[in-house]
Parts: structure tokens; sequence; C-alpha cells
């Protein structure tokens, strides 16, 4: 199994990076992980409501010019209005996902959110927290989760849940 994080956005601030690249170099030898930055699209400074949903439109081309649909990629959108689920569902998930031979592509989207072209085409659509995440702090919880969920698959004393 692979996990490819198609993620909106390049250069990140250097404190994202290093949080990232931590976990990153951990899950390796767990699960294949690749990131995936796709540019986002160029903003005016006051954008129109249909300014921003053209700056969706033309990332969720982007997202899923990369995605790789006719495979056995499914699709797990990142979104403020998906299901919250725990790190163990997570880690159910994925063990399901290896069992069914599948990859799994994960979406984080741009800062004004995802087209519903994307959301349309999720096999899942899950929110990390109710909170409001700075868009570039979501990459590193998204790697601590996925590090900690497949640290609970492989019996890795890591994860210290119930």
């Amino acid at each position: 199994m692979k996990i490819r994080i198609l993620s909106v956005g390049q250069k990140m601030p250097k404190w994202i990076q290093t949080g990232f690249d931590d976990y990153f170099k951990r899950i390796q030898p767990m699960l294949t992980t690749q990131l995936v930055e796709l540019a986002a699209a160029k903003r005016a400074k006051n954008p129109s409501e249909a300014n921003l949903a053209q700056y969706r439109e033309q990332e969720g081309q982007a997202i899923l010019s990369t995605h790789n649909a006719t495979g056995r990629e499914q699709l797990w959108v990142l979104d403020v209005k998906g299901k919250m689920i725990s790190t163990e569902s997570l880690a159910e998930k994925l063990a399901d996902a290896m069992l069914q031979g599948d990859d799994v592509a994960l979406v984080i989207g741009g800062a004004d959110g995802v087209s519903p072209e994307v959301l349309a085409k999720a096999d899942m659509k899950w929110s990390l927290s109710a909170l409001t995440l700075p868009h570039p702090l979501v990459r590193v919880v998204l790697m601590e989760q996925l590090y900690r969920a497949m640290s609970i698959n492989h019996n890795h004393p890591y994860h210290r849940g119930n």
C-alpha cells in the first residue's frame, strides 16, 4: 500500500517542513508515503465569491488530474464538513485499504477549500478537527496521525490510547 498526500501549496515555513519531515521519515518503514505539492491558484488581493469558486475549480482540476482514478487509489479528502474519526478508526480504515490492495490519495485542499468536483469523487470526507487549523499545520497533524495509526497497526508503543 502507498499513501500519496496531494497538497495544494508549496514553500512551507521551515518549522512546518521540520515537523512534517520527522513523521515522514518515521512512517516509511511501515507505509510508503509520498507528498505531491500542487501549485495554488494565483489569488487577487480582494477576491469576489466568483473568484474563490474559480480558485477551487482550478486547484480541483490539478488534484483530479493527479489522482490515479483508473488504478486502485481511494480518494480521501480533508474537509471541514467531513466526518471526524478517531485515530483507532483511521488505523482500521488504513488496514482495510491494505487488505483490499488499494492505495490512498489524501487531499489537502487550498486556502479556500476543495472544489465540489473533488468532494463528489471522494471515497471519504474526513475532518481533522472542528477547529480552524492553519493550512500548513494540517500537513504536520496529518502525518502525525498517519504515523500514529500505523503504529497501532504494527503494535508499536508510540500510541498509548484506550
